[in-house]
């Protein structure tokens, strides 16, 4: 059994991206940028009025009140940039084409029109109102670095790049093994004696599509020696990573380790001296990572979140560190003093502070949800008065 910090570097270690694919812009939302995205062209890729006016020489309102003569009309779209002949001014909708000569837009709010004459008799503001050309980016300017999530801010600049499609950090496949003879699809449990709803996976599923990961298949498996090794075999041949959930203990049917043992199984770890999630354990077996968490449901989303988030972040290009992100919080409740394993009490914010949960039961389901965050307590740390501080990590 090793400690906390040292699994959690034996998991970075092989927390690195996954070679890259090119997918199309539509489907590249939340992936991880590969290479430098640079950009095809200017933009914009001739001066545009930055507002709804007119187009004027600042020669031609010299003298006002003054009357020109609209000579054009430019909407955003059109191809052709006018010229404007001195004592006149063009109609310009925001994003239209600035016309050659004029030096700014007048903002339409102030100018009259006496059917095609523009009446200007207050003096225009400051600024010109326009757009230069090249004046967000220009060609081959690197509008986002290789390893930008592309998030919903950074797919407006990679579309603003003209690029129909990208590469990016390929994201880990992953197979959800859920074990257990006791465990029955939601909505049939009742239906079925002795059995309970089989939940665990769900809530894996969800984080490790949030860290950046697909999920490829998520299988309720029974202790059936035979029909997991099946299983295990499948999973390693389609999966980056492999999670099985349950059967990581010492009891007669817990085949969560044996089940890959055909296939080579190398243990990296076997348990790790925490509280909840002793029993999590992280091998390679058949080409593929592959991780075992508890069946209890706190137990098995702690760890995952401990473990399993981080590891999928960095398969899929993310940085994992910004998953493990400890702060210091102050506690609103005091906490007992901790044991003799590491532990992870779930905990809630609270009026700018945190507290311990009143449940902290390794297969509480319901205590679970309202969880906002773990609160790392040391081996053997003393008890924690409200008032003092506590490290704490989102959950």
């Amino acid at each position: 059994m090793i400690d906390f910090d040292t699994a959690l570097a034996l998991v970075l270690t092989e927390a690195r991206p996954l070679p890259c694919e090119t997918v199309a812009l539509e489907a590249a939302a939340e992936r991880v940028l590969a290479v430098d995205l640079r950009a095809r062209g200017d933009a914009p890729r001739a001066a545009v009025s930055a507002m709804d006016g007119y187009a004027v020489r600042d020669a031609d309102l010299a003298r006002l009140p003054a009357r020109l003569p609209i000579t054009t009309v430019a909407f955003a779209g059109r191809a052709d940039v006018p010229s404007l002949p001195t004592g006149t001014c063009a109609r310009v909708f925001t994003g239209g084409p600035v016309p050659h000569g004029a030096d700014r837009i007048v903002v339409q709010e102030i100018v009259g029109r006496d059917g095609d004459l523009a009446l200007f008799e207050v003096t225009p503001g400051p600024g010109n109102n326009i757009r230069a050309a090249g004046s967000d980016f220009r060609t081959g300017d690197t509008l986002l670095p290789a390893g930008t999530v592309l998030g919903f801010r950074a797919m407006v600049a990679a579309a603003a790049a003209d690029v129909a499609n990208l590469s990016v950090v390929r994201r880990p496949r992953i197979v959800i093994l859920g074990t257990g003879d006791e465990l029955a699809e939601p909505g049939q449990a009742l239906e079925t004696p002795g059995s309970i709803p089989e939940s665990v996976s769900f809530g894996v599923a969800a984080l490790a599509r949030q860290s950046g990961g697909e999920v490829i298949d998520r299988r309720r498996l029974t202790d059936t020696p035979e029909l997991l090794e099946a299983a295990a075999r499948r999973a390693l041949d389609e999966a980056d990573l492999v999670v099985v959930t349950g059967g990581a203990s010492v009891g007669e049917k817990d085949y969560a380790r044996s089940m890959f043992a055909p296939f080579g199984l190398e243990l990296i770890f076997s348990k790790v001296a925490i509280k909840p999630g002793k029993p999590v354990w992280f091998g390679r077996a058949g080409g593929a990572l592959v991780l075992g968490l508890p069946g209890n449901p706190t137990s098995a989303l702690v760890t995952a979140r401990l473990f399993m988030a981080s590891l999928v972040a960095g398969l899929a290009g993310r940085d994992p560190a910004a998953l493990l992100s400890w702060r210091d919080m102050t506690l609103t409740a005091p906490l007992k003093s901790c044991g003799d394993r590491e532990t992870f009490e779930r905990g809630r914010l609270v009026g700018g502070g945190v507290a311990g949960l009143a449940v902290q039961d390794s297969a509480t389901q319901m205590a679970l949800a309202t969880a906002d965050v773990l609160i790392r307590r040391r081996a053997g740390d003393a008890a924690l008065s409200a008032g003092d501080s506590a490290l704490v990590l989102d959950f």
